[in-house]
């Protein structure tokens, strides 16, 4: 049992990240307003999570990663790479190649919030 069941991404405006994740992964935002602060559960195709408004400063840039860091499998890497660019996000550390099992790279979201994604691919090299 002990495996990520969950995860969340805080942003200090929520808004923007919902558009940002929607546009790049086809994610579902869903505004959970009974809670005391602002949340969206977001709904993927395998792990669910969710995104709250950040209860304190925004980490100012370069300072390294102050969470843990998730990796979304995608199909195509240059793809998602250029859906990610085109909607605002930074590459954090380009394309790089795990010989013989994928393509993995890191972004920064409009938050200075740190993502991986990785294209399965045994020719990888």
């Amino acid at each position: 049992m002990n495996t990520i069941g969950y995860f969340e991404i805080q942003s200090s405006n929520p808004e923007r990240e919902v558009k940002f994740y929607t546009a790049v992964f086809g994610w579902a935002f869903i505004r959970e307003s009974q809670l005391p602060i602002e949340y969206y559960r977001i709904k993927t195709s395998t792990l669910n999570g969710g995104l709250l408004k950040r209860p304190a400063p925004v980490p100012p840039g370069r300072s390294g990663t102050n969470a843990f860091v998730n990796s979304i499998e995608v199909a195509s890497f240059d793809e998602t790479s250029q859906a990610i660019l085109k909607n605002g996000g930074l590459v954090a550390l380009p394309k790089f190649a795990l010989p013989g099992r994928c393509w993995q790279g890191y972004f920064i979201d409009q938050d200075n919030n740190t993502f991986g994604i990785f294209q399965v691919d045994s020719e990888a090299k």
